[in-house]
């Protein structure tokens, strides 16, 4: 034994030499082969930092083993610093990894994610994190292009402090993958991010978060999704889709987002402490839709929301008898309790897409005739400032639902109650930008104790429930302070949106067609251009790709704007991104020429197209849409179109998946003269029952002498579009047989028009449509 001392104390020396294991090593690197070499050599406590800079085209992939106490860290020199572009993307796979103040900007991911916890299906990521890193705008060339921006698989990773924002293509904008056994029972955090606005994508398939899909939804995931600011995701119908099991939604934000939280597929999901903020007029913000079975939606707060049926305040949803996977399960066996309605427009809709009426079009797999049952709303509280007529709205049964211990202040407007909700005059306190707490009036309710309610040990604010509790989201006290709409508590403390904004735009006078083409060209976000009286001849399209005005100087002398372009071309082309105003101008083309158009592939973003004021004539259309092309909003205001072979063309998206070419089209006190076809020829095809636009709104509009070229006999082209307002027209000697054919189950209506000369408006009530699923 006396030998070995020697050995034994040389060893030590030299282990005492040596860095000890999963000591840091930092290594900086400024090129793609240096960070791979960085990676390839990492280990436990290695941090690799990565010089500021643009990073172009770089596919990084960080495959490594770290620790808990010492894990493998890939940052920014700066938070922010490193901004990366064109084809790149993050993959990870391994354990302990951490990605830390990364910028995705101009470009997109070459495959299918731009971060993904994997490399393969053979290699995921295990108790890894993406901290402080920003995606915005990083979109395919075309909408249809599916990709998404985060895809988690494997176990225990986390997103947190992020802001991603700006996806306009198809596919979420995050997506929990629950495929295979080692990426079930996931348990993933997504906390404390900013998920920032996402535009419409005009269809379905444009989540900001999805959790699980149909073929996994029996699958448990576990995934918590807390603390995070989703403001203005406007991208579908459904906000946040859950479709798996336990996952749990905690102390969201909400704020002005035109859909919902879904429990669409799976089971068991908590909804508890999040806030739900609509405008109290836009109808598509939306609140909470429940399918399926045991949820608690506890301790959320709901305001100035008038969505309704999928983007109802409250939504519980009939199911169908016997579903498949990807259906409609009946909701059974959940609980609603201790929440808070202020201001929203029939808070509690119950049956909601029954379809029964639609039996002679849609087989008997579709048929949604189960209302909830087994259900139980317990400690609520319902304020409305003027009342509502319907705070419960029953489109089906609502028999199968237990009430205990509501109570609702509706200013004395008479409704059908329920025994179970009471009537009493409360006392509403502000305690943060519209968000009421229930002060007096509450008290006087009993506290209903259901079975494991004593779980709602907190309130919305997180104080304690105990000896101090009231019906309602909030435990009868205020508290002392209110930090929901705090910026730092989400996304980066390094990047704040709207930070790099210009101000306002300038104003550029023009006299001559070169400086108009030169305003247009160098034109910056917000300009207007102002034209001088006179004519200007154009003969190649003024690219808009950006918000720009262009009107007349003096509105009593209107410019006259000629386009002389190629066949097919627009005198204004529409490119991604791009938002015209045009107003107080003459617009006049050629017989084979476009007023507007987008472009005919590449349009990677939406457009916004308005013109007010002014008058169209000579073109083959006044707009026509291409194939996969996408505007938020095309409005004519007080505008004469006369003399054209077609009108608004908005009918690209014929493969019938859910798909249309504009969310909102207004039409509003103008006049269509000697329109050839296609005054307005806007489609969305296919059974996909959660797409809920686009909208045609058209009145106080004078339709005359045209319509003799259509093929279909109809002035008004408006099939499968979901909200539809034509009142106060006239349609006058238009040789077609019918103005418009509406759909009755839908949100179509007709009043106040005149008819002559010109077939009928025609409702029918169920259209035959191919399902999508």
């Amino acid at each position: 034994m006396t030998r070995s001392l020697p050995l034994l104390a040389a060893l030590a020396t030299l282990a005492a030499l040596l860095p000890a294991a999963g000591a840091q090593t930092t290594v900086r690197v400024a090129t793609a082969a240096e960070l791979d070499a960085a990676i390839a050599g990492a280990g436990p406590g290695t941090e690799i930092v990565m010089a500021d800079g643009e990073w172009s085209d770089v596919r990084i992939r960080l495959v490594g083993t770290g620790t808990a106490e010492a894990p493998i860290t890939l940052r920014a020199e700066t938070p922010g610093g490193v901004v990366v572009r064109g084809a790149s993307d993050l993959w990870l796979a391994g354990e302990h990894l951490v990605v830390d103040g990364l910028h995705f900007r101009d470009g997109a991911a070459p495959g299918d994610a731009v971060i993904q916890f994997a490399v393969s299906d053979d290699s995921l990521a295990n108790h890894s994190r993406v901290t402080n890193c920003v995606i915005e705008g990083y979109n395919q060339p075309q909408r249809d292009q599916t990709d998404l921006w985060v895809r988690f698989r494997g176990r225990h990773n986390q997103l947190d402090r992020c802001y991603l924002a700006g996806k306009s293509n198809r596919g979420p904008t995050i997506r929990v993958d629950l495929e295979g056994t080692p990426s079930a029972f996931n348990y993933h955090r997504i906390t404390n991010n900013h998920f920032g606005p996402r535009p419409p994508k005009g269809g379905p398939s444009a989540e900001t978060l999805q959790i699980g899909d149909s073929s996994t939804s029996m699958s448990p995931s576990h995934t918590l999704v807390e603390d995070n600011l989703f403001d203005r995701c406007d991208g579908e119908v459904e906000v946040i889709s859950s479709k798996s099991n336990f996952n749990e939604f905690r102390g969201n934000v909400f704020y002005h987002s035109e859909g919902s939280l879904v429990t669409r597929h799976g089971a068991y999901v908590t909804v508890d402490g999040n806030v739900f903020i609509g405008d109290g007029a836009n109808p598509y913000f939306g609140g909470v839709r429940l399918i399926g079975t045991g949820h608690r939606v506890t301790n959320n707060y709901f305001f100035g929301l008038r969505g309704e049926e999928f983007r109802a305040p409250l939504a519980l949803m009939n199911g169908i008898y016997r579903s498949s996977i990807n259906r409609y399960f009946q909701v059974t066996d959940v609980t609603v309790a201790h929440n808070t309605w202020v201001d929203t427009e029939s808070p509690w809709q119950i049956g909601v897409g029954s379809n029964v009426d639609q039996a002679e079009v849609l087989p008997p797999s579709e048929i949604r005739d189960q209302p909830p049952v087994r259900t139980l709303f317990a400690n609520n509280v319902l304020y409305n400032s003027e009342g509502d007529g319907t705070p419960i709205l029953r489109v089906d049964s609502i028999d199968g639902i237990e009430f205990r211990s509501n109570v609702i202040d509706n200013q004395g407007v008479p409704f059908e109650g329920v025994e179970g909700l009471v009537e009493r005059d409360l006392t509403m306190t502000e305690v943060v930008d519209d968000v009421w707490v229930a002060m007096d009036g509450v008290a006087a309710v009993p506290v209903h104790h259901g079975f494991e309610f004593d779980q709602i040990d907190r309130d919305l604010f997180g104080q304690p429930r105990g000896e101090q509790n009231a019906v309602g989201a909030t435990n009868g006290t205020a508290p002392e302070a209110v930090d929901l709409f705090d910026p730092s508590r989400y996304g980066p403390a390094w990047f704040r949106p709207g930070a790099e904004a210009d101000g306002p735009g300038q104003t550029h006078a023009v006299r001559t067609p070169d400086e108009l083409a030169r305003a247009v060209a160098e034109a910056g976000e917000g300009d207007v251009i102002e034209l001088a009286g006179g004519a200007y001849e154009i003969v190649t399209p003024l690219a808009i790709d950006q918000e720009v005005t262009v009107r007349a100087a003096d509105p009593g002398d209107r410019p006259v704007i000629r386009y002389a372009g190629g066949a097919g071309t627009p005198a204004f082309e529409m490119n991604p991104g791009g938002h015209l105003r045009l107003a107080n101008v003459v617009l006049h083309g050629g017989a084979e020429t476009l007023a507007f158009a987008p472009l005919r592939s590449g349009m990677s973003s939406l457009y916004t197209l308005e013109v007010e004021d002014a008058e169209i004539s000579g073109f083959d259309a006044v707009l026509r849409a291409y194939k996969h092309s996408f505007a938020d909003l095309v409005r004519l205001e007080r505008v004469r179109v006369r003399d054209v072979a077609n009108g608004l063309e908005l009918a690209a998206e014929d493969d019938d998946r859910g798909d249309y070419n504009a969310e909102r089209v207004v039409v509003l006190d103008s006049r269509f003269e000697t329109v050839g076809s296609n005054v307005i020829d806007y489609y969305r095809g296919g059974y996909d029952e959660s797409t809920v636009g686009g909208t045609l709104v058209v009145r106080g509009t004078t339709v005359t002498g045209s319509g003799a070229d259509d093929a279909d006999d109809v002035l008004l082209g408006t099939y499968g579009i979901i909200n539809v307002d034509l009142s106060g027209n006239t349609f006058r000697d238009n040789e077609v047989e019918r103005v418009a054919v509406l759909w009755g189950a839908k949100n179509n209506t007709h009043a106040d028009n005149t008819v002559e000369r010109s077939g009928e408006i025609v409702v029918e009530q169920n259209l035959p449509q191919r399902l999508v699923y």
